[in-house]
């Protein structure tokens, strides 16, 4: 019996724990494990993309990919390292590597990206979120392909990292934006 407990709250459950088989099965599940509760930053990937100590599925962690925002690639094998994209991922590791943040889902919107990861809002300790800091600070561009809460939000503090030319707008040409980005927003950089 006292295995049964343990196990119900141990890091290990979900090992043994069914799958979600629907996307609101999978949602529901998100919710009740992610949704406003606090883990440990374990790994940055990249500039919009975070470990947190939680298993998840068959996954020793959780990867969440940072809703709303699009950093420039550091490991991505098609793209190469993208221009700034080591300063991303540096600043957001100074930020939130080893630190306890809160994770919230977007109620709106689905849970999971397209490979598997948990699509999320990360609440840093001092109360600001990692996904805003890394726009505002001009580490990231807001991702204008895919709706969200904070879309509107999330386009001014773009916008107002651009007008300062903070971070990677300060010298950016045309050529190192991502396509998607040029294609979304083709009077960007005129």
């Amino acid at each position: 019996m006292v295995f049964f407990v343990w196990l119900d709250h141990s890091p290990f459950r979900d090992r043994f724990s069914p799958a979600p088989k629907s996307e609101q099965q999978q949602r529901a599940h998100d919710f009740e494990k992610y949704h406003g509760k606090t883990f440990t930053v374990v790994e940055i990937v990249d500039g919009d993309t975070i470990d947190i100590d939680v298993p998840d599925s068959r996954h020793s962690h959780t990867r969440i990919r940072l809703w709303g925002i699009d950093a420039p690639e550091t490991k991505n094998p098609d793209r190469g390292v993208m221009y700034f994209g080591p300063q991303a991922a540096d600043f957001a590791g100074k930020l939130a590597l080893g630190k306890q943040v809160q994770v919230y889902l977007d109620q709106e919107n689905r849970t999971r990206g397209k490979y598997g990861r948990l699509l999320a809002y990360v609440r840093l300790p001092d109360g600001r979120f990692l996904n805003e800091v890394l726009l505002a600070e001009g580490f990231a561009y807001a991702d204008l392909r895919f709706r969200h809460s904070l879309y509107h939000k999330y386009e001014q503090l773009q916008a107002g990292a651009r007008r300062k030319q903070k971070g990677l707008w300060k010298d950016v040409s045309r050529e190192q934006l991502p396509q998607w980005l040029t294609r979304e927003r083709p009077d960007l950089l005129r």
